[in-house]
């Protein structure tokens, strides 16, 4: 007895032998897919498409970043070429049939012009436990535009200012240079996680420091604290309105003004306290550094913090070398005085060599003192 059933083409009416087994029913509403299935093989694959392609696609490219247009976004890519572009974009937008399985395919890139590669796509695939094959080709057009942050940057577009500003003194080269390294870092770091809204818009030295200008209020605020970590001191904030937005939304530019310590690392200092000089180590909370009289520690005070009061003698840059005459015991050595070449008696530190033949000394408003042979590396001692 047989079990087939007999079911007829909508299509072209001839019947079509169908196993009770294999049967499956058809959901109501089945659509174009449903009516497919339906068919008999040769009306089938009469109206079958392999692959559902369009006539041309466009990528829109940065012209000065490279960045690719992908939805309502702009996308960093790391291509020198489009091509590989034009692979992805063309993949994405091509479609499958859905009875089709053990697909594959292959594509061939052909590099028309500067602005147009045209893509040979071969699909294969099985559809009715039959092999088919299927080729397109699909256009895709390279056309340029500038992206938004190429253009705010062209634009000089800024949304907050970062002042590196000094108490009572003129931030350093050193002090200066690492702040905007400090901009730089932070930037690509942001950059890295892709925030193209990052940016350094500019870097304005002034007579009494530094003005950084970048693309986010967040990046000024993290510049200032990052800057205030390494060199001590603090920084406030203001608001400045400048205009609305499309939605009405007021905007705002944010002034961040960061103030160094009156003191640098590096700096020799009088505190007034009859000790002796001292040589700035840090400045990060309390004032630390070494006395050049004894070479014993030094800290300001909690309540002078990073201010002692004192007087400014010299700098460890502007230690000369001198010859050591003699040690006369563990607190006192002679030196040639390098201005007038005469022997002085002066205090003896315990960071100087004794058996050493020169020694660098300052000569100051203080008198003259043994400094350690290397600039104070800014440490916490």
């Amino acid at each position: 007895m047989t079990t087939e059933a007999r079911e007829f083409c909508p299509n072209c009416g001839d019947p079509i032998e169908v196993d009770p087994a294999e049967r499956t029913p058809l959901p109501e509403a089945a659509g174009k897919r449903g009516k497919e299935q339906k068919l008999c093989d040769s009306c089938y694959f009469d109206r079958f498409d392999l692959v559902d392609a369009p006539d041309r696609i466009e990528v829109l490219v940065c012209s000065q970043c490279g960045a690719v247009h992908r939805g309502k976004r702009w996308v960093d890519v790391d291509a020198r070429d489009y091509t590989d572009v034009a692979i992805e974009e063309v993949s994405e937008a091509l479609g499958v049939h859905l009875d089709a399985y053990d697909v594959s395919w292959q594509v061939d890139p052909e590099q028309v012009d500067q602005n147009t590669i045209r893509m040979h796509c071969h699909f294969s695939g099985i559809v009715r436990e039959t092999f088919v094959e299927e080729e397109v080709v699909v256009p895709v057009k390279i056309s340029r535009q500038t992206c938004t942050r190429c253009g705010r940057i062209a634009g000089d577009y800024y949304a907050s200012t970062v002042q590196i500003r000094a108490e009572e003194r003129t931030p350093t080269s050193e002090e200066i240079e690492r702040a905007e390294e400090i901009a730089h870092e932070i930037v690509a770091e942001m950059e890295e996680t892709g925030d193209r809204n990052a940016f350094v818009t500019e870097v304005g030295e002034t007579d009494d420091g530094v003005n950084i200008k970048v693309s986010t209020t967040n990046i000024g605020k993290k510049i200032s604290a990052k800057v205030v970590e390494e060199f001590g001191g603090s920084f406030s904030d203001a608001e400045t309105l400048v205009t609305e937005d499309e939605d009405g939304e007021e905007v705002y530019r944010v002034t961040y003004a960061v103030r160094l310590p009156p003191y640098s690392p590096g700096e020799i200092i009088d505190p007034k306290d009859d000790d002796g000089p001292v040589l700035v180590r840090s400045v990060r909370g309390n004032l630390k550094g070494t006395r050049l009289t004894t070479g014993e520690d030094y800290e300001a005070t909690f309540e002078e913090g990073d201010a002692p009061e004192a007087r400014r003698l010299g700098d460890l840059d502007d230690a000369e070398t001198t010859t050591l005459v003699a040690v006369e015991d563990e607190r006192a050595v002679q030196v040639l005085d390098p201005e007038t070449y005469r022997t002085e008696t002066i205090a003896r530190p315990d960071y100087m060599d004794p058996d050493a033949d020169e020694v660098p000394v300052l000569k100051s408003r203080a008198g003259l003192h043994v400094v350690p042979d290397e600039r104070g590396d800014g440490e916490d001692g």
